[in-house]
């Protein structure tokens, strides 16, 4: 159980028939005592009562006559106001239900309350307490943006495109699963089953916060379905994670850099396959403003049947690509200077799944489940939390 130690002595209160025997409850004093503090904690940390002054000033703002005229001016700063509302809103509910807990106790101890409904409420606490605590760790700009993210097939043919199939299915259940809207921008299909790349964009708040611990080198170890004599064997894929960047953030593209390709879109397309040349191809010549090193960033996109709007979605990857440059720069100022600290390595293999002793552990944290089905399923929350824990603090330094 969460939040459990098992050094705590349990609260022993009398049986509601007042014999000698006592009923001993699962959550202790000094448990609810830290519930109270970590909530207290929070609305210093989030500092909520500051928070509540902007979002009033800042809803202000929304009244004047003409706030609609500039639309993306006044989308942005509804944006700013949702935000604000969420911290709020989530910690006042999170308030809530330490009262209502603490409240339980004291019903307990009168005999209203069953031991069952105190250690549930206290379990449902917890899970609040933690997830506020883990967004509460996400505080850089690009945190909160949505992601691009990117699997590439290994060597190995046939099993390890199948392996980046299985990876791609994994993140979609996970975006389905918070409720993140997720599109495949561009696909590759393998020769003979799975595929060879994807990118996706996922869109929602946090996403890029949350999805950046999958960045780097997955490996699969399986009995292979696609190896006559049942051989164990070993597979990997890359998997590339970038911020989705919206309108609020400024990103400089020099249009003299940029030149175009279309292409009629392959696959199962529908009826349009051989007749609109609706995919489009970006080629980017990006010189390094740190190094001068020069480079072409190639984009495709094929997500919809608009020529247009595949323009639009291609222009948005470069601006991601490009964001996520300028942040890969400043990672690397800052490992200079915390060069004794321990980091992560972009592109390092970071996890492992080894589905015949039902076995995934992540190699940074060296956090693991027996899960196999779960995590294949989309349930990776532990890994992102363990990841979170460990390094989202050095991360904001």
């Amino acid at each position: 159980m969460q939040g459990r130690s098992n050094g705590c002595i349990p609260m022993i209160i009398p049986s509601r028939e007042n014999k000698p025997d006592y009923t001993y409850i699962m959550i202790t004093a000094e448990q609810l005592k830290d519930v109270g503090a970590r909530r207290d904690a929070l609305r210093r940390y989030l500092d909520i009562d500051s928070k509540k002054i902007e979002v009033e000033e800042e809803e202000l703002r929304t009244h004047v006559a003409d706030f609609w005229e500039d639309r993306e001016k006044a989308e942005a700063q509804m944006r700013k106001i949702k935000g604000l509302h969420f911290w709020i809103d989530s910690y006042t509910a999170l308030d809530k239900q330490v009262g209502e807990l603490e409240l339980a106790m004291d019903f307990f101890k009168e005999g209203l309350v069953e031991e069952a409904d105190i250690d549930s409420q206290y379990e449902s606490v917890i899970k609040e307490i933690e997830k506020l605590e883990l967004r509460n760790m996400l505080r850089r700009e690009e945190d909160k943006l949505g992601v691009v993210l990117k699997i590439n097939s290994g060597a190995g043919g046939t099993e390890s495109q199948d392996w980046a199939s299985m990876l791609m299915r994994l993140y979609l259940r996970y975006a389905e699963r918070h409720g993140y809207k997720a599109s495949i921008a561009q696909l590759l299909d393998g020769d003979e089953a799975g595929i060879k790349s994807v990118t996706i964009n996922i869109e929602g708040d946090y996403a890029y916060g949350f999805l950046k611990s999958e960045n780097g080198v997955h490996r699969l170890v399986r009995v292979s379905p696609y190896n006559a004599q049942g051989k164990r064997m070993t597979s990997f894929a890359s998997v590339f994670v970038t911020p989705l960047v919206d309108d609020t953030i400024e990103i400089e593209v020099e249009t003299a850099r940029i030149s175009w390709d279309t292409f009629r879109s392959g696959g199962a397309g529908g009826q349009n396959v051989n007749k609109v040349e609706s995919g489009v191809r970006l080629r980017y010549q990006y010189k390094d403003p740190y190094t001068g090193e020069e480079e072409e960033i190639l984009i495709e996109n094929t997500e919809t049947r608009d020529q247009p709007k595949n323009k639009e979605n291609a222009m948005r990857q470069l601006k991601s690509i490009l964001y996520d440059k300028e942040l890969q720069h400043r990672m690397e100022e800052q490992a200079k200077v915390e060069a004794g600290k321990k980091k992560i390595e972009w592109g390092s293999q970071i996890r492992s799944y080894v589905f015949d002793d039902r076995r995934v552990k992540d190699h940074r944290t060296n956090h693991q489940t027996s899960d196999v089905n779960g995590v294949m399923d989309g349930e990776i929350d532990d890994f992102i939390k363990a990841y979170l824990m460990e390094f989202a603090a050095t991360e904001q330094n």
